[in-house]
């Protein structure tokens, strides 16, 4: 049997969990405050009078306030000079006052009025009546679509050069919460290995996974849960009706939490049982194009020469070419932060530099269809130095937890 792979009930495991949440800060209001200033000078810098962030992942960015997005209009809008001001109904103020980090004025419109032409308004009010405005990439179309029929004298353009310049490169706190939630979610992983037997189905695996990222101090246990089992781990996020558990199994479990917001989001596989030669060759050609992708990653260097690192090992043992399987079908990995997924991202068509500061999952899933799959998933950073591991890479297929190491 794989070391570390079965023996133990969730019960027993969850006992061994404690909150490892401890001695973890949120992002004070300076920093807040330092985003706004940093996003002011890109837009002076790029000729935008200012930018529209809608409620979301950007607004808490860059006010601390948490609110989703919906039907309503609900955002603020930062001015290239000056203080920013909110946009809600006026039937959420009180609410909205209650979240908020970053306190302004907030602009509001009833039920039966426009929050389009209000959005005009504010702008005229900051002094601003022509040029361009951004507007937040992950706005909704309507919104988008109702300031553009409202007030057609402005220049509309993507906030994303803004946003995410600010948002890839992380802090120094915000690399701390990442670690850790990359810490806790690798506790999760080593106790349900431990739990595994035979017959057990996806959806037993899944909650014990929920109750062990609550036990670690997640308040919303697991973000997501993937768990597969034999030829259901060659599809990467699934199938519709997942097997249960049987012997000489590959298990594939891709798995996250958040702490104050931020994400972990890590994959192991494994074999219950004992592994054939056919998952031992698998096994490690993905740990050998993982390796790769990381030693590839020099500051500098675009996005893309990381991805075509991992794929140039699997493409030398006989899969691919390019994006075909068997081989690697998507990406070699993914920025992250307050979103699981955001940029830059290791891909053949991403040409953004690294640079210290940039966070990235490195996951090359190598995908053999009507067989099995394996994905090891781990992250890193990029300093000054070069990348540097948040967590380590599985340390073989017959002990993936590095209990002998």
């Amino acid at each position: 049997m794989t070391l570390g792979v079965g023996g133990s009930t969730a019960m027993q495991e969850l006992a061994k969990l404690s909150d490892m949440t401890k001695g973890t800060k949120p992002i004070s209001k300076s920093e807040f405050s330092a985003r706004i200033e940093k996003a002011q000078e890109l837009m002076k810098a790029q000729g935008i009078e200012a930018i529209y962030i809608n409620a979301g992942t950007n607004l808490y960015y860059y006010t601390g306030t948490r609110w989703y997005a919906s039907e309503r209009m609900v955002g603020a809008i930062i001015p290239a000079v000056g203080e920013l001001e909110y946009i809600a109904p006026a039937f959420e103020v009180d609410t909205l006052l209650d979240y908020m980090i970053i306190e302004a004025k907030v602009n509001t419109w009833h039920e039966d009025e426009s929050p389009y032409a209000l959005f005009g308004e504010v702008l005229k009010q900051m002094d601003i009546n022509s040029g361009k405005v951004g507007i937040d990439e992950s706005a909704a179309f309507f919104i988008f679509d109702g300031v553009r029929l409202a007030h057609s004298q402005f220049d509309y353009v993507n906030a994303k050069p803004v946003t995410a310049a600010c948002r890839m490169i992380k802090s120094d706190l915000e690399l701390s919460l990442l670690q850790r939630a990359k810490d806790m979610t690798l506790e999760v992983h080593k106790a349900v290995a431990r739990i595994l037997r035979e017959g057990i189905t996806v959806g037993e695996v899944e909650a014990f996974i929920y109750d062990a990222h609550k036990a670690v101090g997640a308040p919303a246990g697991s973000y997501f849960c993937i768990v597969l089992f034999g030829e259901d781990s060659a599809y990467p996020h699934g199938v519709k009706s997942p097997k249960a558990l049987e012997q000489n199994d590959t298990v594939l479990i891709d798995t996250g939490c958040q702490l104050q917001g931020y994400n972990s989001d890590i994959t192991r596989t494994f074999v219950f049982g004992k592994p054939s030669d056919r998952q031992r060759e698998i096994w490690q050609h993905e740990q050998d194009a993982q390796l790769a992708a990381f030693e590839a990653a020099k500051i500098g260097a675009p996005c893309a020469s990381v991805d075509r690192a991992a794929r140039d090992v699997l493409e030398a043992a006989g899969f691919g070419p390019g994006y075909n399987v068997p081989g690697l079908p998507h990406r070699t990995g993914h920025g992250i932060g307050l979103d699981i997924h955001e940029w830059p991202y290791l891909v053949l068509n991403d040409q953004t530099p690294l640079a210290a500061g940039m966070c990235f999952s490195n996951e090359p899933m190598l995908c053999v269809p009507g067989e099995f799959g394996v994905r090891h998933e781990d992250h890193f950073y990029m300093t000054k130095e070069g990348a540097v591991w948040f967590t380590r890479p599985m340390h073989s297929i017959d002990d993936p937890f590095g209990y002998e190491a």
